[in-house]
């Protein structure tokens, strides 16, 4: 006989988990509204999740798993083959941003039978109340589905306004196990869905469709403080696209830990713009309020690429006011970017190292994260990146070959990619020496300034020959290649994981 149970299975990532899953607690907290038992397992954490979701799948209604484009694919099929052969007529269920912006070719897969799109909560929660009462899922707004092997894509669910949603089920998640994991007492908290703006390359104006959709500030503010409290934690993720879209409802949200005096340390991610529209002693206020880190998309400071990549809202002046205001705060800024886009020239990469090390300069708090364009499912670039002879992979199986910065871009190759590295080793190099080459306490200041003048003359006029500073270099430092945007911890050391 089944039960009312539902597994929820998150899949592992490279590197340290951030935090429970905020996309699994947010599922699982109208299931148990409606009185469903959900059991959720976080490969990051679990050490033999496989088994462990074949085991509480035994009885249960379904199995969701909710993934990101990349390895992650693997894992999932790779369960939910063992599953499948566990349990043949148990409904296997994907959802997330990956199977949301490929729907039909996910439902290629004899492992997947139904793709949940988008928002999640409330579709979830039908179709498991259909399961549970005998009835096949035929209308399920916001799925795709595959009814005797025909692709049917049903009409999309109306969007939800967050505020009429339960908070995500936290009390599932064992803070504790994620402290050993991760090294902090930390939780991820996603206080709104959506950015206002359609940057090219960047999958969230699909998925969310521009829609920013965002919790009132009380309800943050009481939710934050309580949930730093019960589970004494030092650090929340904002998990927000763009924190501040709404800058009165940003410092709302700030005035409203002051006021309620329990500390903490928290971090989100924004566009320049917003955070330079705020004024000084506002982004003082958020300092006050405990945030220590704020990552920014930047993506570059060419004029012309950011036109390409659809950022006319992001201003050259004001990447500088965000680092000046963020550094008088005493906040530590991550910006982020991306080489190779389409249409861009050498000219253009050196106009961004060459800028951003200008704001590297005059401000010790920013600190880079460089990548290369990634080619993401649904980007609506896709026919330019096609004729450009980008090959689109045509499966779950190949999707899962493309993790953040794999390098697939014909125009980005050989002697090309090798020159593109060579100046990101420069610039990163230059910029270890200019926050004082903490790897290296026997470096002096002369030193220092006797290996950094030359790589700021290499910046500025794009000399790269002899390369005598990288040898230097790459013998007594680990440069650090890449940053999570959301917190600026160090993420790669090596060229070969960027390019």
């Amino acid at each position: 006989m089944k039960t009312h149970k539902v597994v929820l299975f998150y899949p592992p990532y490279a590197g340290k988990p951030l935090s429970p899953p905020a996309g699994l607690l947010a599922l699982a907290a109208p299931l148990l509204e409606a009185g469903f038992q959900p059991a959720l397992v976080d490969g990051s954490i679990a050490a033999d999740f496989a088994d462990a979701v074949v085991r509480e799948t035994a009885g249960a209604l379904c199995l969701g798993i909710s993934l990101l484009t990349g390895p992650m694919i693997r894992t999932a099929l790779e369960v939910a083959r063992r599953v499948r052969r566990a349990h043949p007529d148990l409904p296997i269920i994907f959802g997330g941003w990956h199977p949301s912006l490929v729907p039909a070719q996910t439902l290629q897969s004899d492992l997947v039978d139904v793709v949940v799109r988008g928002q999640g909560e409330l579709t979830l929660l039908e179709i498991v109340e259909r399961l549970r009462d005998g009835k096949n899922l035929d209308g399920v707004l916001g799925t795709s589905q595959k009814p005797g092997g025909r692709v049917v894509h049903h009409p999309e669910r109306p969007v939800e306004n967050v505020n009429n949603l339960p908070a995500p089920a936290y009390h599932l998640a064992d803070v504790d196990a994620y402290q050993q994991a991760c090294g902090a007492r930390r939780l991820g908290y996603p206080s709104s869905v959506g950015c206002p703006y359609a940057c090219n390359y960047c999958t969230d104006m699909v998925f969310y469709k521009r829609r920013f959709n965002a919790y009132r500030a009380e309800r943050v503010v009481s939710e934050v403080t309580e949930l730093v409290e019960r589970y004494r934690l030092d650090e929340v993720v904002f998990l927000d696209s763009n924190f501040p879209v709404d800058i009165h409802r940003a410092v709302e949200i700030a005035r409203g830990f002051v006021a309620s005096k329990v500390r903490f340390r928290w971090r989100f991610q924004a566009s320049t713009d917003f955070l330079s529209r705020m004024s000084d002693e506002e982004v003082s206020l958020l300092a006050e309020s405990g945030v220590v880190h704020m990552g920014f998309g930047t993506e570059s400071a060419s004029q012309e690429v950011l036109a390409l990549m659809n950022k006319k809202h992001q201003r050259l002046n004001e990447m500088f006011e965000t680092a000046r205001k963020s550094a008088q705060a005493g906040i530590k800024v991550t910006f982020n970017l991306i080489f190779g886009y389409p249409g861009e020239t050498e000219a253009d990469r050196l106009e961004t190292l060459r800028i951003m090390s200008d704001v590297a300069r005059q401000y010790a708090n920013v600190t880079f994260s460089p990548n290369i364009f990634t080619p993401y499912p649904g980007l609506p670039i896709w026919p330019q990146l096609k004729e450009l002879g980008v090959r689109e992979p045509q499966s779950l199986e190949e999707w899962a070959d493309l993790p953040l910065g794999k390098n697939v871009l014909p125009w980005l190759q050989g002697e090309e990619l090798r020159r593109l590295q060579r100046m990101l080793e420069f610039f990163l190099w230059n910029d270890y020496l200019r926050n004082g080459g903490s790897h290296l306490p026997w470096l002096g200041d002369r030193a220092r300034l006797a290996l950094g003048t030359p790589l700021r003359w290499r910046l500025r006029n794009g000399r790269f020959g002899y390369p005598w500073e990288l040898w230097v270099a790459r013998t007594a430092a680990r440069l650090v290649t890449r940053r999570s945007l959301l917190t600026g911890q160090e993420l790669s050391h090596t060229m070969e994981d960027v390019c």
